[in-house]
């Protein structure tokens, strides 16, 4: 077994012990009490003491929106920023994007750029972000020196829209979306004896929770504009196919009939493989073999090559990774957010928009 498999078999077995009260979780009950009192303390100290910092003017109000989690590893938030600048772009809104650059080195500045970028200099999310919506995105862990860089880099950048940063305390927000999916807040305890970042109890001080399903719910749900948080579920649709070589693209019934006579691998190098498993096999698509390969894989060592099979299908996540591969069997699934609540971009536009007066008058 080599370091890939065995950190994957270890994240599985992890997250199963984390959905359950077993003998590992009370046994780590000790440390979670000591990881839930620094929370609390650090909390507390931005509350009293230290002051988050504002971006933007008067002149010049910026608008912050956190799309964050409390479940450790992949939520989905990416997709759903994605959707969220794409939505707001459509209403009028010039949305700037920050992120951490997970698995990247980083220097003293923040890396900037849009459109096509280096996914390993930028790391893959931001990569697939500027992709996807073409909006400018700035990378360092410091998400404060990232947001002012982007709005000096960018001054039409008129929302900023961080991809995690929930616990980043010291960037002052006035909107907070807390992504989970369908294992909720698992056991409900903190790391390590669960799987939370904060106590489940945060959820209650969010604007919005937004609960991704693997597959899309059979009904349409909408929610009440008077509920706090406001509730939505996501869903991760694919919409088509296109060869990673030549951008050649195929609508899905052309595609799985082209995809009938021959041999299929899914492969995938996301926080829930199975996730995107599940999708392909809800579309009818006969896959005759899976790889989940560790988030943020950086596929320098090509799993490719050895793969006996007449089609290859992976994640946009992972193509933005992969554009230099020589591989004409390669097939990037395209896929777009859906989301249950069908007001709630019109409910996140309003508050924005209250948000900016109320930023102008300060």
């Amino acid at each position: 077994m080599n370091w890939a498999d065995l950190r994957s078999a270890l994240e599985r077995w992890l997250h199963a012990q984390w959905l359950k009260r077993g003998f590992f979780a009370w046994s780590m009950v000790p440390l979670s009490l000591l990881f839930a009192s620094i929370v609390w303390v650090r909390r507390l100290a931005y509350r009293f003491g230290y002051r988050p910092q504002r971006l933007g003017t008067p002149l010049r109000p910026v608008p912050v929106m956190v799309v964050g989690n409390l479940y450790i590893g992949g939520t989905g938030k990416t997709p759903i920023v994605i959707e969220l600048v794409r939505q707001l772009t459509a209403r009028g809104w010039h949305p700037g994007v920050v992120s951490r650059g997970f698995g990247v080195s980083m220097g003293p500045d923040a890396l900037t750029g849009r459109d096509t970028i280096d996914a390993q200099r930028f790391g893959d999310e931001p990569a697939l972000i500027a992709k996807e919506t073409g909006a400018p995105i700035a990378v360092h862990p410091n998400r404060t020196l990232a947001c002012q860089t982007l709005l000096k880099k960018f001054p039409k950048v008129d929302l900023i829209i961080t991809d995690d940063g929930l616990q980043h305390l010291k960037l002052a927000r006035d909107l907070e979306l807390i992504v989970q999916d369908e294992r909720g807040v698992g056991n409900g305890w903190v790391l390590p004896a669960g799987p939370l970042r904060e106590p489940a109890s945060r959820l209650r001080h969010a604007d919005a929770v937004l609960t991704r399903l693997s597959l899309a719910p059979s009904a349409t749900i909408t929610h009440p504009h008077t509920q706090t948080p406001r509730q939505s579920s996501v869903c991760l649709t694919l919409v088509g196919f296109r060869r990673l070589i030549d951008g050649q693209t195929k609508d899905i019934s052309a595609f799985l009939a082209f995809a009938a006579p021959q041999t299929l691998t899914a492969v995938a190098g996301i926080a829930t493989p199975s996730r995107f498993f599940d999708n392909l096999d809800a579309l009818g698509l006969a896959v005759t073999r899976t790889l989940a390969l560790p988030d943020h894989f950086d596929f320098q060592s090509q799993p490719f090559s050895s793969l006996q099979t007449d089609l290859i299908v992976i994640t946009g996540k992972d193509a933005v990774k992969c554009e230099a591969i020589p591989d004409s069997r390669i097939w990037v699934a395209e896929s777009r957010m859906l989301f249950s609540d069908a007001r709630f971009i019109a409910w996140l536009d309003d508050r924005l928009h209250e948000i900016r007066v109320r930023l102008s008058n300060d």
